[in-house]
């Protein structure tokens, strides 16, 4: 029970690692108000000295000041709930690189010099035998798969799959896909996009997520394929996507006013469920344990007036801005 979130603060050469119990759904709110802010609150959570996997942590970010680099990674709503957030990061981060990090708590691990693996035990990227394609009769599909035929035209697909599971099964997919039926247009962004070009033997693929083991290429099966990891950055499908099957209009001007109405939002007071959870007895022949971690509400340090302030008016000046485009 939970959102679990792992935070990084490094400075002065040394590097903490802080933990919440609560507060993955809560990452994005916390970097918005800029790294001053952001430091403050992962700083007032309870240091740890051990690395949550890529199952437990829901979210992370990683805030380097010695290098001005942010790493995060979190689960948003959808594609615009995402591009907001980056828009919204690249200007109260001034001076910053700021990454998603695609690979989860592997990315941060990689930038501290400790590898991908430390948290990954061998063999753990799963492949499968495809024996079907995931395709969907909803118009909001995950992801959206794409393929060049020998005659030089794309047909695409919206599919249920994450994008790296489209990778996890193999090339062996492939002819799958192309004996699926056609799939309704989209009506929403995808989390993603996977497109194959067998003649090129070249893979791209996208995502607004975390697509953990994509810096491991050649992944099992694609050895002697090319892989173009295109990050969040959708232009590429959009550009060989079917004049019938292409990408809808961004919404980018609600998505950046939601995160506006989210300021200031207290973490959700989880008191009367926690007691619900301390009380209830375990099956018959078991004692119940609770995390004593999940007992500890997600208390952020609370942004400046003036943070808050610098914040909405970049949100302001963001929201004008796309209600242009």
């Amino acid at each position: 029970m939970g959102a679990r979130a792992q935070y990084v603060v490094v400075e002065n050469g040394a590097w903490q690692r802080y933990y919440s119990h609560w507060a993955a759904n809560r990452v994005v709110d916390d970097l918005l108000p800029g790294p001053a802010a952001a430091t403050r609150c992962f700083r007032a959570n309870r240091e740890i000295d051990e690395w949550l996997d890529d199952v437990w942590c829901e979210g992370a970010a990683l805030v380097d000041h010695d290098r001005r680099i942010l790493l995060w990674f979190a689960v948003t709503d959808g594609w615009d709930d995402h591009i907001a957030a980056r828009a919204v990061l690249a200007r109260t981060w001034p001076g910053w690189d700021v990454r998603f990090a695609h690979d989860g708590i592997g990315d941060l691990t990689h930038h501290l010099g400790l590898g991908r693996d430390l948290t990954r035990a061998p063999g753990w990227f799963e492949t499968f035998e495809p024996s079907g394609f995931a395709d969907t009769e909803y118009t909001e599909p995950c992801s959206v798969a794409s393929l060049r035929l020998p005659d030089g035209s794309v047909r695409a697909w919206g599919s249920d799959w994450e994008p790296i599971e489209h990778l996890a099964a193999g090339p062996g997919l492939i002819d799958l896909i192309v004996a699926s039926p056609a799939t309704p247009a989209l009506t929403d962004m995808p989390h993603g996009g996977v497109h194959f070009d067998p003649q090129a033997r070249t893979v791209s693929l996208w995502a607004v997520q975390t697509v953990a083991g994509i810096h491991n290429w050649p992944l099992p099966g694609w050895e002697n394929w090319v892989l173009d990891f295109r990050g969040d950055d959708h232009t590429r499908q959009a550009g060989l996507l079917p004049a019938d099957f292409p990408f809808p209009q961004p919404l980018l001007a609600a998505a950046l006013r939601r995160l506006g109405d989210g300021l200031g939002t207290p973490p959700p007071e989880m008191s009367a469920s926690l007691a619900r959870a301390t009380a209830a007895p375990g099956p018959e022949g078991t004692t119940p344990v609770v995390n004593p971690a999940a007992l500890v509400a997600h208390e952020p340090a609370d942004p400046t007036p003036d943070e808050l302030a610098a914040l909405r008016t970049a949100l302001d000046a963001l929201v004008a801005r796309a209600e242009i485009d």
